[in-house]
């Protein structure tokens, strides 16, 4: 894998209209009887701790950082006096904010997003940015653009790019991360019983492996959790339609309470951590598949045979996560050989892929979180829908959250079943349906299966940003 240098090699921004690039139809003799059904793998990708606005801010047609000419018109205050305005940050390795609950509100600020240096000055210091979500040492109000997010960029302009993708609840990346496949965070108090679990959107139970690395041995976890509550894959499970959660073996950021100082826990597909939450959950053990849940390795040959499963997600380490302090141009590199190897196997035409970052990483955003139900949305983070059928140059403007991709799966591969407890067969303790929340929009719109698969955009992972 070719990784980051050290020149400036990216194109320069480009300010056309993104709205403007639009696909010219072709005849397709098939195109009068394709659904969505024609969606035969949904592949979600999931990176780390980015905003929206600090990704495509400036993205054109996008509801972006508002700018009059040629200057942002927002101001965040400064606690320390005065106030700092956006600016473009072209360095690859950034240092982000404090990105837990208690920080979301703080830079929401009752839906006046001016917080983002507050919860900065007030964020516990740390020897390294990549330990924990309660403190930063933070750059949070620069952004990128296409100069230093080349190929995110050219995604946007020949696919989808969504900018109201919210995440699923305003916390970290155990939180996060639980929602993408259950949605819901919670901590059960009775050991499988799912009727004892309640919402815990900050600190949910910890896995024991991510405790035994913290140093001293203070905060030692003594056992290990018990997600007893229902997640998608049991769904997946019961409708026989085949799933997989790959991971990239090495460390992973973030010490498990708020620490501001820890050893790096490891993470691979056979050490259950904050990015990789599926093995303590009961239904996975109780259905037998553990084995589901492999290394990246296995990734890259089921895209090379044709093999892949109806449904993956993947999770990064450290290195390549754009987790700060991780380099972009190393995250912008491996997310391209995934989605290279995507499009040159043979299911590229049947294929849906899903790029998101987890959390918002303390970077700065301006739009607030739309009200939903208790578990409440976080802030924005970048999103894109990338498939031989996904719309051209197109910004999908609907409110969404990651319950969005789940109700695309379910509607996909299970004649739209929901995560339900009274009709699923599994009751738990939740008292809402997120997919079926009203303002959740639906991610089908970001397809168009009257026209001709598109062919694949291989893009090149040598990707060199200045440091």
């Amino acid at each position: 894998m070719l990784l980051s240098g050290c020149a400036l090699h990216a194109p320069a921004v480009d300010r056309a209209s993104a709205d403007q690039v639009r696909s010219s139809r072709q005849t397709d003799p098939q195109a009068g009887s394709r659904s969505i059904q024609a969606i035969k793998h949904i592949i979600v990708i999931v990176q780390e701790n980015r905003s929206f606005d600090s990704y495509f801010g400036t993205f054109p047609g996008a509801d972006g950082i508002p700018f009059k000419a040629g200057q942002p018109t927002v101001c965040v205050p400064d606690p320390h006096g005065g106030c700092v305005r956006p600016y473009h940050d072209p360095r690859d390795k950034n240092f982000g904010g404090p990105h837990g609950s208690r920080a979301a509100a703080l830079d929401i600020d009752g839906g006046k997003m001016d917080g983002f240096l507050t919860a900065l000055s007030i964020g516990r210091s740390c020897t390294s940015n990549d330990v924990n979500p309660n403190c930063g040492s933070g750059e949070v109000m620069g952004y990128h653009d296409a100069r230093e997010l080349p190929n995110y960029w050219q995604y946007a302009r020949n696919f989808v790019l969504q900018d109201r993708m919210f995440e699923s609840t305003a916390s970290w990346s155990l939180p996060a991360h639980l929602f993408l496949v259950s949605e819901w965070s919670a901590k059960c108090t009775r050991p499988g019983d799912a009727m004892s679990c309640a919402r815990a959107l900050q600190q949910p139970a910890y896995p024991p492996d991510y405790g035994s690395h913290r140093g001293r041995g203070r905060h030692r976890i003594a056992a290990r959790p018990d997600y007893a509550w229902t997640d998608l894959t049991y769904l997946l499970h019961v409708h026989h339609v085949s799933w997989a959660y790959y991971v990239f073996t090495g460390s992973q950021p973030d010490c498990a309470d708020g620490d501001a100082d820890c050893a790096a826990a490891m993470l691979s597909a056979r050490t259950p951590g904050i990015w990789n939450p599926l093995p303590y959950f009961d239904t996975v053990e109780r259905d037998g598949e553990e084995k589901n849940v492999q290394n990246i390795a296995q990734f890259y040959v089921a895209a090379r045979s044709g093999s892949l499963p109806s449904v993956s997600w993947i999770v990064p380490n450290q290195r390549l996560s754009e987790h700060p302090d991780a380099l972009v141009s190393d995250g912008q590199s491996y997310v391209t050989g995934l989605i290279n190897a995507i499009m040159q196997g043979p299911q590229w035409n049947s294929a849906a892929i899903f790029l998101c970052w987890d959390d918002w990483g303390g970077f700065y955003d301006h739009v607030p979180p739309p009200p939903v139900d208790k578990n409440g949305y976080g802030l924005r983070v970048p999103a894109l829908v990338i498939s031989p059928y996904a719309r051209r140059g197109y910004i999908d403007h609907q409110t969404l959250s990651f319950d969005a991709y789940a109700k695309f799966i379910e509607d996909d591969f299970l004649s739209g079943q929901r995560i339900d407890p009274k009709t699923d067969g599994r009751p738990d303790s939740r008292s809402v349906v997120r997919e079926n929340e009203p303002q959740l929009g639906d991610v089908s719109r970001d397809f168009d299966f009257s026209a001709a698969p598109r062919p694949p955009l291989i893009l090149p992972t040598a990707i060199t940003v200045a440091h």
